[in-house]
């Protein structure tokens, strides 16, 4: 077993996650992910606005950005990069309330295609829960990956 699947099976029933491919190259992609300008056009769930306050991109850095429901409701987030590896990784903490660590790990899937491993692993089962039944989290990240194709896909035009 290599270590990510060490770790997956380990942290798995604390665990969202999910792997998509895309019809776009790994840079485009890494694009959509680290420029503010293009994150706001997909971040969040089908509905959702983000407005960002704070980008810093960079290990140590934060991203304060509002999640706007289509209820009205507003979602205040706050992201800590802890690791960043161009066109490959993305690791960041999301908190304070609600903690969870994000990895997304990006692939080449051959023919100018992009694979993204997506895993939100949180420090307990509860805490899982909670965010699942709160705010929908496992429906919210498959929208979220669903809006991020077809904005990569307005991109590839």
């Amino acid at each position: 077993m290599d270590t990510i699947s060490s770790a997956a099976a380990a942290t798995a029933d604390r665990e969202i996650s999910a792997v998509r491919e895309f019809d776009a190259p790994r840079e485009l992609v890494w694009k959509a992910w680290t420029d503010p300008e293009h994150i706001s056009k997909w971040w969040g769930p089908e509905g959702f606005t983000t407005t960002t306050d704070k980008f810093d991109f960079r290990p140590g850095g934060v991203w304060h950005h509002t999640m706007h429901g289509p209820d009205g409701t507003d979602y205040w987030n706050e992201i800590t990069y802890t690791a960043i590896v161009e066109n490959k990784l993305i690791e960041y903490e999301h908190g304070p309330s609600h903690p969870f660590k994000t990895t997304a790990i990006f692939e080449d899937a051959g023919a100018g295609r992009t694979r993204i491993i997506w895993r939100m692993v949180f420090p307990t089962v509860e805490e899982k829960e909670l965010v699942i039944g709160k705010y929908n989290a496992e429906s919210g990240l498959k929208e979220t990956i669903d809006r991020l194709g077809h904005y990569l896909e307005e991109l590839s035009k």
